[in-house]
């Protein structure tokens, strides 16, 4: 039986959870910025407050007991409904001040993470904001430990990403992708590119599975001979005669010379996005940077 659970410490909670999600003591430590050691003498101490052992030996790891399973159950509607606390808070005091730490996909950083952060300076100069370039997939697990507020991200047609139940998502906008071409080729749809080269994103991205589909519909296989996750290069690949792209438009294609950029059948959009942790929609600083995205 728990005992003393009015006193259970929400940073040991935190590591607890963190463990059942990535499964290894060193796992949690790197991902946190402890030593294992550490991570494990904070776990013992939660195993004090709580009354129960809440590991066991499985080999050379540990694993959760039924009873840290089911504490890691009650723990993130805990963390929710902190979030939740903490946003009302912050609300009820009137300012938008502190720091924001943002995750966003490449094309987001270049595009619309700058005319955000100039107008939240203009209108929450107390505000803070500090970004960091990281796909969705990396981002997601840290959002979840604490290490960003906000995580921008990229969903393509067909390809649904994986939604966390600790988590909220926002749909912010819609971005069109298209057939961007070297201007010196002649001007043919996407099946007339059959025998063409493609730069694309590498396999095993949502980008790459949804490119080579469309292809695949358009009755052939791409050749694939240049891989990046740098849109910009893809863009330069194109402008100097070398391949054929299929790009969003906030790649730029419609600002560069040589390229031509056309639409494709249906007229594709990738879905831009916010996540944030459940219950933490409402903090205002949050909020005024969805808002800044959007405007």
């Amino acid at each position: 039986m728990l005992r003393g659970v009015a006193m259970l410490d929400l940073r040991r909670l935190r590591l607890l959870r963190e463990l059942a999600r990535r499964g290894t003591i060193a796992a949690v430590a790197e991902a946190l910025s402890y030593s294992p050691s550490a991570v494990s003498q904070q776990l013992a101490a939660l195993e004090k407050e709580t009354g129960v052992a809440l590991l066991e030996p499985a080999g050379r790891r540990v694993r959760l007991t039924a009873a840290a399973e089911l504490l890691v159950t009650h723990t993130e509607v805990l963390f929710e409904e902190v979030e939740r606390a903490e946003a009302a808070l912050a609300q009820s005091l009137g300012e938008n001040v502190g720091t924001l730490r943002v995750a966003a996909f490449q094309t987001a950083v270049l595009t619309l993470v700058p005319n955000a952060l100039t107008r939240l300076e203009q209108d929450h100069p107390g505000l803070r904001v500090e970004v960091t370039e990281l796909e969705p997939e990396v981002a997601l697990p840290s959002l979840l430990a604490g290490q960003f507020d906000v995580v921008l991200g990229e969903e393509y047609p067909g390809h649904p990403l994986p939604r966390p139940r600790e988590t909220e998502r926002h749909d912010l906008l819609t971005d069109e992708l298209r057939l961007v071409t070297p201007s010196s080729w002649s001007r043919r749809p996407l099946a007339g590119l059959a025998s063409r080269p493609f730069v694309m994103e590498p396999v095993g991205t949502t980008a790459r599975e949804w490119a080579t589909t469309v292809c695949r519909q358009a009755g052939f296989e791409p050749d694939v001979r240049y891989t990046s996750t740098d849109l910009q290069v893809h863009l330069r690949f194109v402008e100097r005669g070398l391949a054929a792209a299929l790009l969003p438009d906030l790649a730029g294609a419609g600002d560069r010379h040589g390229v031509v950029a056309r639409r494709l059948p249906g007229r594709p959009r990738r879905q831009i996005f916010a996540t944030v942790r459940r219950g933490a929609a409402g903090q205002p600083k949050i909020r005024a940077f969805t808002s800044a995205l959007q405007a």
